[in-house]
């Protein structure tokens, strides 16, 4: 009885890692939802405003490999031009790329 108790909790906790796995998988791939919500969006947006020199958040995402940083949020300052600012997980600046949506983006600074 033991040895089957063992076996079934055994079992669950490798399906519980497989979908885990599946769930990371899939958000590397780009399979998963990249935008950031709840409180952890609101900080990135602040910072990055701040960092823009000001403006107005338009979207806030998670790094998608094309800079440094864990978070990547799209400014539209007052000017009308955008920019991208690359937070990292401490919602501090580590870099920025011009963004003006036509697929071209050069960067500003980063590391």
């Amino acid at each position: 009885m033991r040895r089957k108790r063992t076996l079934v909790v055994a079992a669950v906790a490798a399906v519980v890692l497989a979908i885990g796995a599946g769930a990371g998988i899939a958000r590397t791939m780009g399979g998963a939802d990249e935008h950031v919500t709840g409180p952890a969006a609101g900080k990135a947006a602040a910072a990055a405003v701040r960092a823009a020199g000001g403006g107005k958040a338009v979207e806030v995402e998670y790094q998608d490999g094309d800079g440094a940083g864990v978070y990547e949020v799209e400014v539209r300052r007052p000017d009308g031009s955008q920019i991208e600012v690359h937070l990292n997980g401490q919602f501090q600046p580590v870099g920025t790329a011009s963004d003006d949506d036509s697929g071209s983006e050069s960067d500003d600074t980063g590391s």
